[in-house]
């Protein structure tokens, strides 16, 4: 029986691997949530086939990708959006259809050859729900096709267009956005462990959620914060 192991901390990708699990009774699987636990001595002895990292926030060790087939999934349509942030980088600029890649991990930040690609949509719902939906397709779509067939990754090609990992000060709403703009900017920050959307006001600040777009007006929920210095 053929070892598989995902590593993962959003709840959303926790979710779908118990279902993965209880679908695919022909294979062996094991989650990790911990850094630590992703050691090489674990893998040794577990010799997962394949190491799936669907929302991974750290580097993983060279002697873990160059000894183990480690496959990242990620929200851009490579090698354009190479880099952190990408659903925040891709709707900052108005990029509302994208690809899930499915890349071998290699030294390079997302520069390792894709073995699939497969559409998202990202032209409404919070942070979310659009990472809910790409769950969806990484593991009901992607994941399977590693199981039932050998992929072999195709080297990138065309021009790389770097994303730089967005700081929690760039949550500020800019002045002079469109409505349209400010609605992407809330919903981009609407998610589990991201920084909210907010604006400055004296006295504090306001932060913004649960947007919608309707007929070019921006409705959300606001909670006011007074700055406590």
């Amino acid at each position: 029986m053929e070892r598989y192991l995902i590593a993962t901390v959003k709840s959303w990708n926790i979710a779908n691997f118990e279902k993965l699990k209880r679908q695919c009774k022909n294979a062996k699987f094991r989650l990790i949530t911990d850094k630590a636990d992703l050691n090489a001595p674990f893998l040794l002895e577990y010799k997962p086939k394949y190491l799936f990292f669907p929302h991974w926030s750290w580097i993983i060790p060279e002697e873990i990708y160059k000894n183990f087939q480690c496959v990242v999934f990620h929200m851009t349509d490579l090698p354009f959006g190479r880099g952190g942030s990408p659903l925040q980088n891709l709707l900052v600029r108005g990029i509302y259809e994208t690809k899930i890649s499915a890349i071998r991990v290699c030294a390079g930040i997302d520069a390792g050859p894709v073995y699939i690609k497969e559409p998202l949509d990202i032209s409404g719902g919070s942070a979310d729900e659009i990472l809910s939906r790409a769950s969806d397709i990484v593991f009901t779509k992607m994941i399977p096709m590693f199981l039932s067939k050998d992929l072999e990754p195709v080297e990138q090609k065309g021009e790389s267009v770097p994303f730089k990992r967005r700081a929690p000060g760039q949550s500020e709403i800019p002045d002079g956005l469109t409505p349209r703009q400010i609605y992407d900017y809330i919903r981009m920050l609407d998610g589990e462990g991201y920084p909210t959307a907010f604006r400055k006001y004296d006295g504090g600040k306001v932060y913004y959620r649960n947007a919608k777009y309707e007929d070019g007006v921006v409705i959300a929920a606001a909670r006011f914060e007074e700055d406590m210095h």
